[in-house]
């Protein structure tokens, strides 16, 4: 159900697009209660989810290959590849441009299935918020793994079975061939109609990449990839608000990626401190060949460290634990 300043409505009517009706229509029709300021806040949000399907699928037509970390490669016009395989801003380059040339030039760039996503989200905004703000609030970008900036503001919450299109989620294959890590899971974009994104496995369906994925199993192994029950996507209130120019003095640090969780009071990290700088918790790192969980300090890249938390799903009772 929707409620708009805490009032249930049925606003069919707010939307142009078929896509943005469909999305309307499952939130609509969702067991979660969604709630906003206002009509217009609504019709954000379903335009930037409308955005990150497209950027999706772009990315799909852009040439641009799933690789490991070690094999990462890009447009050095734009980017500086570090040992890691990240990609760095050069400083005289836009943001916009940058990511733009990736699905222009996507042959000269490879990266694994979780920079994939982000750059799914960030050219998502870029489209939806225009290149000056995008440009203004996006500056110090790096693209490694889940690494992403603070103003994404990720959010990570239990999806109880549930994925709206413009939702990350993460298929995990608990029990892979230590030979054969880069299919220890895959990040996923929702699409429309039940399928899914991944940088790496195209549109397909659930069926396909949990398929895939048993493919790389221990000999013996009984249990089998799965969807896991987290979804992600940006604070959509404030994108909002720093589309329209109301975001000024709200800018925050870098973020590693790991980090905030959404629990039935709020925003909050498990550990109750601030939520504020903190992204989405990693949901998985998927083919790159690290930990698909992330524990411990991570570096923003530039000498500072944010905490970061574990997430797990215990197979059988489902348990999620944080911390």
């Amino acid at each position: 159900m929707i409620y708009i300043q805490g009032e249930p409505i049925s606003p069919f009517h707010i939307v142009s697009s078929e896509l943005e009706q469909s999305i309307l229509q499952q939130k609509q029709l969702s067991r979660t209660p969604y709630y906003y300021a206002s009509f217009e806040e609504l019709r954000f949000e379903l335009r930037v989810r409308a955005a990150i399907v497209h950027a999706a699928l772009m990315l799909g037509e852009s040439g641009a290959a799933f690789d490991t970390f070690e094999n990462s490669r890009c447009n050095e016009r734009f980017w500086t590849l570090d040992m890691k395989g990240g990609f760095r801003l050069k400083p005289t380059v836009h943001p916009s441009d940058a990511i733009e040339d990736i699905y222009i030039h996507g042959h000269f760039y490879a990266f694994e299935c979780a920079m994939g996503i982000v750059v799914v989200l960030y050219k998502a905004v870029l489209d939806i918020i225009g290149r000056e703000q995008f440009d203004r609030f996006f500056d110090r970008l790096y693209l490694y793994s889940w690494h992403h900036d603070a103003d994404l503001k990720l959010i990570t919450v239990h999806a109880e079975g549930e994925g709206i299109p413009g939702d990350v989620q993460y298929f995990k294959n608990p029990e892979v061939d230590p030979e054969s890590m880069q299919w220890q899971g895959v990040n996923v974009i929702v699409m429309p109609g039940g399928r899914y994104f991944g940088h790496g496995t195209g549109v397909s369906s659930a069926w396909f990449i949990i398929r895939l994925l048993n493919r790389y199993r221990i000999p013996g192994a009984q249990i089998s990839a799965y969807l896991m029950d987290e979804t992600t996507f940006p604070n959509f209130k404030y994108l909002h608000q720093l589309a329209n120019g109301n975001a000024a003095g709200l800018r925050e640090p870098l973020s590693a990626g790991p980090g905030t969780i959404m629990g039935p009071g709020g925003l909050a990290p498990p550990d109750g401190g601030a939520g504020a700088g903190f992204g989405a918790a990693r949901i998985g790192q998927g083919f790159g060949g690290e930990a698909a969980m992330g524990m411990g300090p991570a570096s923003d890249g530039a000498g500072t460290f944010t905490h970061t938390y574990r997430l797990e799903a215990r197979i059988g009772s489902r348990t999620h634990l944080y911390g």
